[in-house]
């Protein structure tokens, strides 16, 4: 199966896992290290008369002459990434039995809401064929089902045959997530990998699709790609190191033990990681390395990967490109001397030579390409809106774009494995039309659809708007903002302004997309409206609007936020003081920034695994992440001003004795992206320093990691907890 150029860097996506809540715990239950309570909660009645409070213990650090107080780092197990700390976990799940109990009366709102989220899901659904080389594969989920059946069935035709059952592997454990799925170019072995933890250390293995046996061969700790290479006799990959950071590419020969792979690329700089992909037609391995702004690319061949390898171009800071190759050119997407990135190519014989092909543009955001044999794709952004284009090799006037049929949309290639083609896959929605794949075939220029998400228990489109509107931010930047909402949304609040949702991430360049979702129409059909803020810090309106959110410009991001939160209640949308907000990850960080400066404008937050313990996290490079997140939050260890900066809005550190809107937090105890401690140790301090009664909630997945719960209906009876939180406090109970 082609692994494309994109694949270059392949470190493991987030992962969802399953969980069992600890079980509620009394007062008494409580670990020594969960102080009494020192607020009144007029609680007395319920199980558990208060919330936990955290005993502080005298901690604090001194860098660049400033001393930082840190009462609650003991929350971090000193043996991580064992936890075993038997006072963090005691108070862990003593904050789990508060929220437990403290949503427990909102229990029949929660199964009415889970039963609304799963009557939008078809129970037994599949994905649309795709042909590969002799076979055509898809996957099934079967009624009652968590998890996915892979399939293929011969072109010639045959029987269908099941290659993986994520359902089986699955079996008896609180987690899992499938993380690669490679099958080999003769079609006779699948390689692929599963975490079951929700550490993101996933386990390689290989089946023989003849036999239906397993290989005795097992890689361990791997965080990338499976990548089948030399006529299907070795896999390329990359382990994790202790740090659970992939700063390697080696060769395992199937058949051989694991110990006797061979390291053929080795990274240095701590910052960087590392991956491996097949070119286009896949005679060339591309092995890349980098970090959040400069990369580096080498080549070697792909039947020889233990061979000579061919370095691109030396790194250069703040110059990313990554390429793909053709015959003899090689064909590079760099922001080497335009921020938008251009599209330049190479003799093969003289990779670092570049020429433009297509030049680097103010208006168009060149974000990615993709080669085919008798043509070339081109994505990027224009206004903000995603452009699919079709090039010619021979003719660089000529290009195609597919036109989409709406205004405001979410669409890109998908999977189209092989080289030759004559038709393209394509996935299309926007934040009224369910997910569509698309087939767009180049012989008249027409999309077909194939096949449309269905929702079981009833969508009709017309009952929705979607708006985009545009917000004139504090410092006169045009903020854009997506809005869904029901067309008679007025009628069922009884006038304008009735209860808005606002959701954001902001960060590494990742541009939410004005997409659809079904659970959101449990909101909608409520009264809410929804809206997706395009903030900076995404790359939503190209590059630099991605560079006007990072390092030093970090609270750009924040005042967007809230900038577009006031703007939409000024035309008419809402009321401040009627808006709830969320925000995951980086999102989470952001949420943890607005309760701080801008309490009073919120109805409710939830903040889902936030990143609020930036200033420790940024200065620990033990941490898997760290050293590659320096380009994008700053290194408060070389540098004083990063130092000062990342405190003037790291969230743990800026929580001051005010009042806070009502609150849910989660984490995941396995989390390595953002580690459990982090929400931990913020919802400890805020409900020592907050001066409200307001409802502060902390929900840790015991067995989880940066994800949440895994399976399809486990995690959407999570979603449904967390819009029945929100809904509460917008007053609506049903």
């Amino acid at each position: 199966m082609r692994i494309t150029s994109a694949a270059a860097i392949a470190i493991a996506t987030a992962t969802i896992a399953p969980v069992t809540l600890a079980t509620p715990l009394s007062a008494q239950d409580a670990s020594p290290a969960v102080a009494s309570p020192t607020k009144d909660t007029s609680l007395t009645e319920k199980a558990i008369p208060a919330p936990p409070v955290a005993e502080k213990r005298e901690h604090s650090y001194t860098h660049h002459d400033i001393t930082i107080s840190d009462p609650y780092h003991w929350l971090k197990d000193q043996s991580y990434p064992k936890i075993d700390d038997e006072d963090v976990l005691g108070y862990v799940k003593a904050e789990n039995a508060w929220f437990e109990q403290e949503m427990a009366d909102r229990k029949p709102l929660v199964d009415t809401l889970f039963e609304e989220l799963k009557g939008r899901v078809k129970e037994d659904d599949s994905s649309v064929p795709q042909k590969d080389g002799d076979w055509m594969y898809w996957t099934e989920v079967a009624e009652g089902k968590e998890y996915r059946l892979w399939y293929r069935e011969p072109v010639a035709g045959g029987d269908k045959e099941l290659m993986l059952d994520e359902n089986a592997l699955a079996d008896g454990k609180e987690y899992f997530r499938l993380g690669t799925f490679s099958v080999s170019d003769s079609g006779r072995y699948l390689a692929y990998s599963y975490d079951d933890n929700g550490a993101e250390r996933y386990t390689g293995r290989i089946k023989d699709l003849q036999t239906g046996d397993l290989l005795d061969d097992v890689i361990p700790e791997t965080r990338t790609g499976l990548v089948w290479a030399a006529k299907d006799t070795v896999l390329v990959y990359g382990k994790a190191n202790e740090n659970w950071r992939v700063d390697n590419v080696r060769v395992h020969t199937i058949g051989t033990p694991v110990e006797d792979d061979v390291e053929i690329y080795t990274e240095s700089d701590i910052g960087f990681s590392v991956g491996a992909g097949l070119s286009a037609e896949e005679d060339w391995l591309i092995i890349g390395a980098g970090d959040n702004e400069t990369s580096e690319v080498r080549l070697v061949r792909a039947d020889n990967p233990t061979g000579e390898q061919i370095l691109v171009r030396a790194r250069e800071k703040g110059v990313e490109y990554s390429l793909d190759i053709r015959g003899e050119t090689v064909f590079i997407h760099t922001n080497d001397n335009h921020v938008n990135f251009r599209l330049a190519t190479a003799k093969l014989a003289a990779p670092g030579e570049w020429t433009t092909s297509i030049a680097g543009s103010d208006e168009f955001y060149l974000t990615g390409f993709d080669l085919f044999k008798d043509f070339y794709v081109t994505e990027g952004r224009l206004n903000g809106l995603d452009q699919v284009q079709l090039r010619s090799y021979d003719d660089a006037a000529k290009v195609t774009p597919i036109v989409f049929p709406e205004d405001s949309y979410s669409a890109g290639l998908s999977n189209n494995p092989e080289y030759d083609v004559d038709t393209l896959r394509l996935t299309y929605e926007s934040m009224v039309t369910p997910d569509s794949v698309y087939d767009y075939r180049l012989s008249d220029a027409k999309l077909e659809l194939l096949k449309q998400q269905e929702i079981p228990s009833g969508y009709d489109a017309s009952l929705y708007v979607t708006k985009r509107e545009i917000i004139t931010g504090r410092d006169g930047t045009q903020v854009p903002v997506s809005v869904v909402m029901r067309k008679d949304r007025d009628e069922m609040n009884g006038g304008p302004s009735g209860p808005l949702h606002l959701y954001a991430y902001g960060a590494y360049g990742y541009a939410v997309p004005p997409g659809f979702s079904a659970s959101r129409l449990s909101l909608l059909d409520r009264g809410m409206a929804y809206g997706i803020a395009h903030i900076r810090g995404g790359d939503d309106l190209g590059r630099n609007w991605y560079l006007q959110g990072k390092m030093n410009e970090r609270w750009n991001t924040y005042n967007d936020f809230v900038d577009v939160a006031k703007g939409l209640a000024a035309l008419g949308y809402t009321e401040e003081g009627s808006i709830s907000a969320s925000g995951g990850s980086a999102g989470g960080e952001l949420m943890g920034v607005i309760v701080n400066t801008n309490p009073q404008l919120w109805k409710a937050v939830v903040a889902d695994v936030p990143f609020v313990d930036v200033l420790n996290t940024m200065l620990d490079t033990s941490l898997p992440l760290t050293p590659g997140e320096w380009p994008e939050w700053g290194n408060p260890i070389e540098s004083k001003q990063a130092f000062a900066y990342i405190l003037s809005y790291s969230p743990y550190d800026q929580v001051i004795a005010q009042d806070y809107p009502p609150m849910l937090v989660t984490a995941g105890l396995n989390d390595p992206r953002v580690t459990y401690w982090e929400p931990a140790k913020w919802v400890a301090r805020l409900r020592d320093m907050k001066t409200d009664n307001n409802e502060l909630l902390l929900k840790t997945n015991m067995g989880a990691g940066h994800g949440g719960k895994s399976g399809r209906f486990t995690a959407l009876y999570e979603a449904a907890e967390e819009y029945a939180f929100l809904l509460s406090h917008h007053g609506i109970d049903e």
